[in-house]
């Protein structure tokens, strides 16, 4: 399974196997025509497309900087395909994901990472937490790491809730040069020591056409519109303009994660 793509494949559902009932927009277990297994993040979950689009981001620039990352890829679910599901809440949520999901490949025997029993390259861990201050990823902390130990190396998951400006478009702008305080519960707060190196490496690898590449990707019935954009094209570029500005001021956010390393050690 490469870890680098530059296109989303796309395949269709063709087995539902067992729901991750421990995620609270309760993922799945899939089958799809090309013979693998997935991880299923569905559209009719209580974040929506939204969640969908933050993990495609945020996937997708964990991979541009070097990071591996399963296989992301777009899963069409089929009108129907839910009817001889017995449990009633699973029935529902596949009838409100027709169409375009996001599937992860499945790592068959992958363990979660415990950061008392491994301990990361400086730099990678500086570079996983430089992204997630850009992305705002609330959700990759002791509680719960999003990072998986597959055949002893390390696989970035899930950055569904990051971004959380686009969940109420009005103030989206004012986001861009917050210093993301909550970077203080990060999971690798105390293994990245190289936040400045990682800064510099992390920009010159995310330029505006691999950033603009990356939300290009974003189906167009994903995009809302909210009320705040005249059309689905003003919204895609917003996620650009959020990304690549964030990363110009990025000294706000380096800047709070140091004093919150200072804090903890």
């Amino acid at each position: 399974m490469s870890t680098r793509q530059t296109e989303l494949r796309t395949v269709n559902v063709t087995r539902y196997v067992t729901p991750l009932r421990e995620g609270g927009s309760m993922p799945a277990i899939v089958e799809a025509d090309d013979g693998f297994l997935y991880v299923i993040k569905f559209r009719g979950a209580g974040q929506g497309t939204n969640a969908l689009i933050a993990d495609l981001i945020g996937g997708e620039l964990a991979r541009a900087i070097g990071m591996q990352v399963p296989e992301l890829v777009f899963m069409n679910l089929a009108e129907g395909f839910g009817r001889s599901e017995g449990d009633e809440e699973i029935q529902d949520l596949l009838k409100f994901s027709v169409g375009l999901n996001l599937g992860v490949h499945y790592l068959s025997g992958a363990i979660t990472f415990d950061p008392t029993v491994t301990t990361l390259d400086p730099l990678v861990a500086s570079k996983i937490l430089w992204l997630d201050c850009l992305l705002t990823n609330i959700d990759r902390t002791h509680r719960n790491t999003n990072m998986l130990i597959w055949k002893k190396e390390l696989w970035l998951i899930d950055s569904g809730a990051s971004l959380y400006f686009h969940h109420n478009w009005s103030n989206w702008e004012a986001h861009i040069k917050t210093p993301f305080a909550l970077v203080k519960n990060h999971v690798l707060l105390k293994q990245a020591t190289q936040i400045e190196e990682a800064d510099k490496i992390c920009k010159h690898l995310l330029t505006k056409d691999v950033v603009e590449r990356i939300v290009a990707l974003i189906p167009e019935d994903w995009l809302k519109e909210e009320g705040f954009f005249e059309n689905k094209e003003e919204q895609r570029n917003a996620y650009s303009t959020f990304l690549l500005t964030r990363m110009e001021h990025s000294n706000i956010f380096i800047k709070e994660a140091q004093n919150a390393r200072k804090e903890l050690i």
